[in-house]
């Protein structure tokens, strides 16, 4: 199971905070097509800098089971 956390505006776009994957091993990349399937309104994913556990990570790099992934979206300022 690889835990995925959605936060600021992916969390309100897909109305919840954590998403469950039932796989042993999954790319980045491929963590992305999943939330867009399950969340067409994810748009914005392709634009958040994913890191597994806590350690910012590209998209070909495979988390693992039990492995925490993030998404933070950019931050814009004013």
């Amino acid at each position: 199971m690889i835990k995925v956390l959605l936060f600021a505006e992916l969390e309100e776009k897909a109305g919840q905070r954590e998403v469950e994957i039932s796989a042993e091993e999954m790319k980045i990349s491929d963590i992305k097509i999943y939330l867009l399937n399950k969340f067409p309104q994810l748009t914005v994913i392709n634009t958040a800098m994913p890191a597994i556990n806590e350690e910012y990570a590209e998209d070909e790099v495979k988390a693992k089971a039990g492995d925490n992934v993030a998404f933070i979206p950019p931050v814009s300022g004013g």
